[in-house]
């Protein structure tokens, strides 16, 4: 996920005339991936370990997805994600116009682009599955369900855009409203949900319940379509594929976000754009959220989650643009440049090589290399290890210029 070359922008600050790479989205994204990778730690051991500790309590929650509504910092990992794929796509584009590519090669590119990211998300969830898991809920199954139309939307106009974006979500919100609610006879345990789960909602928001809801009843017809070990009859944690819709919405944000970054502003002129953006985006996803219009769940994306979790990403692209691109405090963020420069890389080590690495320590410095640390520390320590040996891949990788793009 290239973004540009310098010669398409030549006086955009923070831009590596170089290498023509913008400081402050590698370090986002790989903030994000770092997270993303960390994963490793297993901190929920350490929370069950010392369950008196509010450190470790605060810290396993962060590094778990919320049950419903809400957010924490690891329910940020996707749509920081499918923010700056929004982001770099302007970039992309004035690169590919400034080397003349045409427009029918380009769109071949990204239609291709996104049935990879498609069949890779897929490949992924089926590495230890007994047969090809077609799940279409994740990372990058999502943003490639969506890509091709990010790629028309992203050549036209900025209030076509936004006019797109209000489409997305007042669309997307009828529809669930539309759809009818459970009947009293509704078999709630054939869907893994009980009636008196803490997180069921009642009134209007009974529209956003889990599996009960409009993209599941969608689910339960399409992932029925494809070669199964059994029916399909839910997710277990309610996720769903019709979330690539609002997702769409939040690559949307990124558009707008990275054709800001790239217009003629003044750098605070883009930085205050960011900022109430971001206000404006958190302020009115969690007020339909509180007034029941429509919550905020990131497991089925719904339009006040596309708001909210687009706010932050708004204010965290502030701050990195800030410190790395303005005030040009670069040095701190080496190591996370060093994974955003290799996302799609990271994305499937942390996916792939967790094993084979803790295996690898298992031969070659014994098995009970890491029980010195004890019972309690023995995971996190042994996670940190392999968490570093990602770190040094991708900055071998990064030493020599290897980048893996999709």
């Amino acid at each position: 996920m290239s973004q540009t070359n310098a010669e398409a922008m030549p006086c955009i600050p923070g831009v590596d005339l170089q290498s023509g790479r913008l400081g402050s989205l590698d370090a986002y994204r790989g903030f994000v991936m770092f997270l993303m990778m960390a994963e490793v730690l297993h901190l929920s051991r350490m929370a069950g370990a010392f369950p008196d500790s509010r450190v470790w309590s605060f810290l396993a929650f962060h590094q778990s997805h919320v049950p419903w509504i809400g957010c924490s910092l690891h329910d940020m990992i996707q749509p920081s994600f499918s923010f700056m794929v929004g982001v770099a796509l302007p970039f992309s584009l004035a690169s590919r116009f400034s080397r003349g590519q045409s427009f029918g090669w380009m769109t071949w590119h990204a239609w291709s682009r996104a049935l990879v990211l498609v069949l890779l998300g897929i490949f992924l969830r089926s590495v230890w599955s007994s047969q090809t898991n077609y799940t279409f809920e994740d990372t990058l199954t999502q943003i490639g369900l969506g890509y091709g139309i990010l790629f028309w939307l992203g050549q036209r106009t900025t209030r076509t855009q936004w006019i797109a974006l209000g489409v997305i979500l007042i669309g997307y919100w009828a529809a669930f409203v539309l759809y009818p609610l459970p009947g009293a006879d509704f078999d709630y345990a054939a869907v893994g949900v009980s009636p008196d789960w803490e997180h069921w909602m009642t009134g209007f928001a009974a529209h956003w319940n889990k599996n009960t809801n409009l993209a599941w009843a969608f689910d339960t017809w399409f992932m029925n379509l494809f070669p199964r070990e059994q029916v399909f009859t839910h997710n277990g944690g309610g996720y769903v594929t019709l979330s690539f819709i609002p997702t769409l919405g939040t690559m949307l944000l990124g558009v707008l976000a990275g054709n800001v970054i790239r217009s003629s502003r003044t750098a605070w002129g883009k930085i205050r754009w960011l900022v109430c953006a971001g206000v404006i985006g958190l302020v009115l996803g969690w007020g339909l959220n509180v007034t029941g219009l429509c919550p905020v769940v990131k497991r089925i994306w719904t339009p006040s989650w596309t708001l909210f979790s687009g706010g932050w990403c708004f204010l965290l692209l502030a701050g990195f643009y800030l410190v790395i691109d303005v005030w040009r405090l670069r040095g701190w963020s080496y190591g996370l440049q060093v994974i955003g420069m290799n996302s799609i890389f990271a994305y499937c080590m942390a996916h792939l090589w967790e094993g084979f690495i803790r295996s690898s320590f298992e031969i070659h410095l014994g098995k009970q290399f890491f029980d010195r640390f004890g019972d309690n520390y023995q995971a996190l320590f042994s996670g940190a290890c392999i968490l570093g040996v990602y770190w040094l891949i991708l900055w071998w990788m990064a030493r020599h210029k290897l980048f893996v793009k999709i």
